[in-house]
């Protein structure tokens, strides 16, 4: 088994077919078969169901596509750390909630390139299920999520807290429900409160789980929504959005959760930052 065969694997799941995945590989289809063949022959088991109309896992492959995800990325994390630019001695890899990079995670990421400038940084999307095996793994060293993580040599603490304000693109009160309403999904939490304060049977007619795009999409269509009240500070100040009058602020606690045995090389993990 070789890396550029697990690569190739990869290249085929994401593109579902061959043809796509030899140009992806800038190889011949040929080759993109034969690695296939290897790996498959090594592994003992048919990871994909390849015909000419595109290429579909098998059980086999979808149990090991986690597992070809997370060798493929520790090469690539060797390949970094190995060719570091001068002046940098060691990378932190952080996984990262989408939903919490925009005024929170970018604004520590900046505070630590500036505190610790021999320190490269990768970021990485994550969610709750494939951080957590990330973090296992050693694929990353630490994860900001919306909850904490448990599990062996992993460590939690809570990293913020965010206020939530309901912002419009045009001046108005709160009502109990309003048609052009955007809701945003920010986890359980968030969810409970939004309940208590707003028990409408209503269902939002657009919805989003990330809040760069809710606001986005406000800015574009119009409407209202729930949003991070750093993200709508300039916004708010130019008249661009309104804050909805009356309407309850929410509070959205994030964490962060790191490797134990990361404490060492940055012993700073543990600590507040303030950003």
């Amino acid at each position: 088994m070789n890396i550029s065969a697990i690569q190739t694997f990869l290249s085929v799941v994401r593109t579902r077919n061959l043809n796509r995945a030899a140009e992806e590989m800038n190889v011949t289809q040929s080759a993109v078969s034969a690695r296939l063949d290897g790996l498959e022959q090594a592994l003992g088991a048919q990871l994909l169901i390849r015909s000419r109309k595109g290429a579909t896992l098998t059980k086999e492959g979808f149990t090991f596509l986690e597992q070809a995800q997370v060798i493929a990325r520790s090469w690539d994390n060797a390949r970094t750390r190995i060719s570091l630019p001068h002046g940098v001695t060691t990378v932190f890899s952080l996984a990262c909630d989408p939903g919490l990079w925009t005024g929170l995670g970018q604004d520590w990421a900046d505070t630590i390139r500036v505190r610790h400038p021999d320190t490269a940084l990768e970021v990485w999307t994550a969610q709750t299920s494939n951080a957590q095996s990330w973090l296992q793994s050693g694929m990353c060293d630490a994860a900001l999520l919306t909850e904490p993580l448990t599990g062996p040599q992993v460590v939690s603490r809570p990293f913020a807290t965010c206020n939530l304000i309901q912002v419009s693109s045009r001046p108005r009160k709160a009502v109990e429900w309003h048609p052009d309403y955007i809701y945003v999904d920010y986890g359980a939490s968030v969810r409970a409160q939004h309940t208590e304060n707003w028990p409408s049977d209503e269902s939002a007619s657009v919805s989003f789980s990330n809040p760069d795009w809710a606001m986005s999409h406000l800015l574009k269509q119009g409407g209202s929504a729930y949003l991070p009240e750093q993200m709508t500070t300039d916004l708010l100040t130019d008249g661009a959005l309104h804050r909805v009058e009356n309407a309850p602020p929410f509070q959205r606690q994030s964490h962060l959760t790191w490797r134990k045995d990361r404490e060492t090389r940055f012993p700073w993990l543990p600590h507040d930052i303030d950003i």
